[in-house]
Protein backbone atom coordinates (compact mmCIF):
# COMPACT_ATOMS: atom_id res chain seq x y z
CA UNK A 1 0.00 0.00 0.00
CA UNK A 2 1.15 3.50 -0.33
CA UNK A 3 1.62 5.38 2.07
CA UNK A 4 0.66 8.83 0.79
CA UNK A 5 -2.41 7.08 -0.35
CA UNK A 6 -3.16 6.52 2.79
CA UNK A 7 -2.54 9.07 4.27
CA UNK A 8 -4.34 11.35 1.55
CA UNK A 9 -7.55 8.55 2.58
CA UNK A 10 -7.27 9.50 6.58
CA UNK A 11 -7.18 13.54 5.62
CA UNK A 12 -9.99 13.32 3.45
CA UNK A 13 -12.28 10.55 6.37
CA UNK A 14 -10.96 13.86 8.94
CA UNK A 15 -12.13 16.56 6.64
CA UNK A 16 -14.90 15.13 4.84
CA UNK A 17 -14.31 16.16 1.35
CA UNK A 18 -11.70 15.81 -1.51
CA UNK A 19 -11.34 20.04 -1.60
CA UNK A 20 -10.40 20.28 1.97
CA UNK A 21 -8.01 17.40 2.21
CA UNK A 22 -6.51 18.80 -1.01
CA UNK A 23 -5.93 22.08 0.39
CA UNK A 24 -4.51 20.66 3.66
CA UNK A 25 -2.31 18.62 2.06
CA UNK A 26 -0.70 21.44 -0.71
CA UNK A 27 -2.31 18.68 -3.51
CA UNK A 28 -4.75 19.51 -6.29
CA UNK A 29 -7.87 17.50 -6.44
CA UNK A 30 -7.19 15.75 -9.35
CA UNK A 31 -3.88 14.68 -7.66
CA UNK A 32 -6.17 13.37 -4.63
CA UNK A 33 -8.24 11.62 -6.86
CA UNK A 34 -5.17 9.89 -8.80
CA UNK A 35 -4.03 8.86 -5.16
CA UNK A 36 -7.35 7.39 -3.81
CA UNK A 37 -7.47 5.55 -7.16
CA UNK A 38 -4.16 4.02 -6.30
CA UNK A 39 -6.25 1.92 -3.55
CA UNK A 40 -8.79 0.59 -4.96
Amino acid sequence: MDINAARTFLEIVRTGSFVNAAANLHLTQTAVSARIRVLE
